[in-house]
């Protein structure tokens, strides 16, 4: 009879443990999503922002169309994307356009004195910075999650809810250069 309860005690502990490990596996992957959902809405509110640059702009470069147009047809590209490696690579031809729409701006001394121009650059700055942060949450969030569902015990809990590895939100290659080269200053 003892063996018969110390069995059972044992066979509790187990299943108390693995209940506790698999409810840990689905807090890590809620927080993922809800971190992926806080970076979209940082993305989304510098996608709502480029149309504005765009007829901004327009009004002193409409001579420029091609280099408008690019920005347009990344914004869409960017809009489209569903996860975070389609999003992340349209987010970073976005990045890119944008940036060559800044540059743009430097031919014309007007626009760039342009109060409206000079706070939507502020805004997406603002907003560049929110989405770096926002990106940072969500790979870490990852980083745990995915740390949780490879490591013993987890590995054995993780297939039995179908828990899977989930990608990082990386920058693109293309962007990587950009981001890491220090900005040039000039007074």
């Amino acid at each position: 009879m003892s063996a018969l309860l110390i069995l059972a005690v044992i066979i509790g502990a187990v299943l108390l443990i693995a209940i506790g490990i698999y409810n840990r596996i689905v807090a890590l992957n809620q927080r993922g999503d809800q971190a992926f959902a806080d970076v979209d809405v940082q993305l989304r509110q510098r996608q709502d922002l480029v149309p504005n640059l765009v007829e901004t702009v327009k009004g002193y470069a409409s001579h420029e169309k091609d280099t408008l147009e690019a920005v347009i047809e990344a914004r869409n590209a960017a809009i489209a994307a569903q996860g975070p490696a389609a999003q992340s690579a349209a987010e970073g031809m976005l990045g890119a356009a944008l940036g060559k729409l800044f540059a743009l701006a430097e031919a014309y001394p007007d626009l760039k004195a342009n109060t409206n121009f000079l706070e939507l650059q502020r805004e997406l700055s603002d907003i560049e910075n929110k989405i770096a942060a926002a990106r940072r949450f969500y790979n870490n969030s990852i980083q745990e999650y995915n740390t949780v569902i490879q490591q013993v015990p987890g590995v054995f809990i993780a297939p039995m809810g179908n828990f899977k590895e989930r990608d990082f939100f990386e920058i693109p290659e293309a962007s990587r250069e950009q981001v890491e080269q220090a900005p040039e200053v000039k007074f």
